[in-house]
């Protein structure tokens, strides 16, 4: 993908905005000043019309006409043109500008360059996935000089949709990383329960959409531009949510134990869920004028609809449980590795069942087909929560270091006392060291590391874990030794 790759190359230099709606969502998200964005804007535009004479010299008449695709009208392609620019200029934010990610990783370029996949394909044929007001306005210049007339009222309607979109991305970023706005926070605390329920809400309308789009429209890459949206968004709220995205997911992560979600939080992301997904269903029946006939496909019986939920589904949750929920989970390729298996899944599969692998996405497309056939969202919901719950057991069979927990004691807060004291009893040369209280602990341990360090003694890194049971007269997490 051409942006990525220029994203990679030139982000050090200018931030790689090449885009006047991305530069508008980073000035009004405070992450751009603004003259910084006027004079982008301006050089983004320039670089537009200059791309399109370029382009007019290379291909001759082959030009580009901006607007609607065949069966559709303005205000659909608008719809198309704001949401997914909305999501371009909103992955952008967080991958690229947010305190928690903002040159800590290199996903960043895949993870927006993915965003072109997802809406070139997913809503390509009803607007043409501009998503940039400055490759609007040049494709509607190059067409009119190549048939010599004037430009359309389309790159109007489209560049006012796409700033929109940057827009309400700036307003929900605020919303899902409150720590960019509030001193001295980075995010590490965690986030609030607001933010996480957003954050699911997103995620999950984004990808439920796209499902539906890319059906639809009979998208020749459906499954190719699923996995992308739902990488996209992982990358962009996995540190704020988890960016489960599926009722599945959320079944297995908390199914799984050891703290990562908690029954309550997770009912709470279900409901979300269900709901974002009945509102995508909507939206894409507005946008393409069209619906589902049914969520099951009538080729297939149920027995191979459920084999092939059941197993692709617990296939996708174990791979979130393996590579985004372990100790060493993957720090770049994480969400990758799980938009991989929606594509594999969806080309295995699709013929069968659909390849929901999501109740969210099978509410979405039961409700909006024939109501009569609403009721088939009860089987599929069943089986692909039943294997969010397998996929859990057998990340407990296949994954038992995750759950050991053998070294803990009933009083973790004992154990780090007598461990500091042990530590600085080596150290110091005084038998009678004792700390006392938890936090006296923590001190002397803190105190005792590090004057091993500089007294260059070989402690492996593994001696060191975060404790993930709570102290009981703290009321926090400590640092254990043992």
């Amino acid at each position: 993908c051409s942006l990525a790759v220029m994203i990679y190359a030139l982000g050090k230099a200018s931030g790689a905005h090449f885009n006047p709606a991305v530069s508008v969502a980073c000035g009004l998200a405070g992450k751009c000043p603004p003259k910084d964005v006027f004079f982008y804007i301006v050089s983004q535009l320039a670089g537009g019309i200059l791309g399109a004479l370029v382009s007019m010299i290379m291909y001759g008449e082959k030009g580009i006409t901006l607007g609607p695709g065949d069966k559709y009208v303005w205000w659909q392609a608008c719809g198309v043109e704001l949401i997914y620019t909305f999501m371009l200029c909103f992955v952008i934010l967080n991958v690229a500008c947010s305190k928690m990610h903002a040159g800590r990783n290199q996903f960043y370029g895949l993870a927006i360059g993915f965003v072109i996949i997802a809406a070139a394909y997913g809503g390509g044929n009803i607007s043409g996935a501009c998503l940039n007001p400055a490759v609007s306005v040049a494709i509607d210049i190059n067409s009119a000089m190549i048939t010599g007339t004037s430009p359309t009222g389309y790159s109007i309607m489209y560049v006012i949709a796409e700033l929109l979109g940057a827009a309400l991305a700036a307003g929900l970023f605020r919303l899902v990383r409150p720590e960019d706005y509030t001193e001295g926070d980075d995010g590490s605390s965690g986030y609030p329960l607001s933010a996480k329920l957003v954050s699911e809400f997103l995620g999950t309308y984004m990808l439920v959409l796209t499902v539906g789009l890319n059906v639809l429209t009979k998208s020749v890459a459906g499954a190719f531009s699923i996995s992308a949206s739902l990488m996209c968004m992982i990358y962009a709220l996995g540190t704020v949510s988890g960016a489960h995205f599926n009722p599945a997911v959320t079944v297995a992560v908390v199914a799984s134990r050891r703290g990562k979600c908690s029954p309550e939080e997770g009912a709470k992301y279900i409901v979300v869920q269900l709901a974002a997904g009945l509102l995508a269903a909507r939206t894409y029946c507005l946008l393409t004028g069209d619906t589902f006939t049914s969520l099951k496909p009538a080729g297939s019986d149920w027995t191979q609809v459920f084999i092939a939920e059941l197993i692709w589904t617990a296939v996708l949750a174990f791979i979130v449980l393996s590579v985004a929920t372990v100790q060493s989970s993957l720090s770049e390729y994480f969400g990758l590795a799980i938009g991989l298996c929606v594509t594999v899944g969806g080309c295995a599969i699709g013929g069968i069942s659909g390849g929901s692998l999501n109740p969210a996405v099978s509410l979405g497309i039961a409700s909006s087909g024939d109501l009569r056939a609403v009721w088939h969202f009860i089987p599929y919901a069943f089986i692909e929560l039943s294997a969010g719950a397998m996929a859990a057991g057998l990340f407990y069979v296949t994954q038992p270091s995750e759950f050991q927990t053998e070294w803990m004691g009933e009083d973790p807060a004992a154990e780090v006392e007598e461990g500091a004291g042990v530590l600085m009893r080596d150290v110091s040369g005084r038998d009678d060291f004792a700390p006392e209280g938890p936090e006296a602990a923590f001190k002397a341990a803190t105190l005792g590391l590090s004057k091993v360090k500089e007294a260059s003694f070989d402690i492996e890194e593994r001696s060191i874990q975060k404790c993930t049971k709570k102290s009981k007269s703290l009321g926090r997490c400590v640092p254990c030794l043992f």
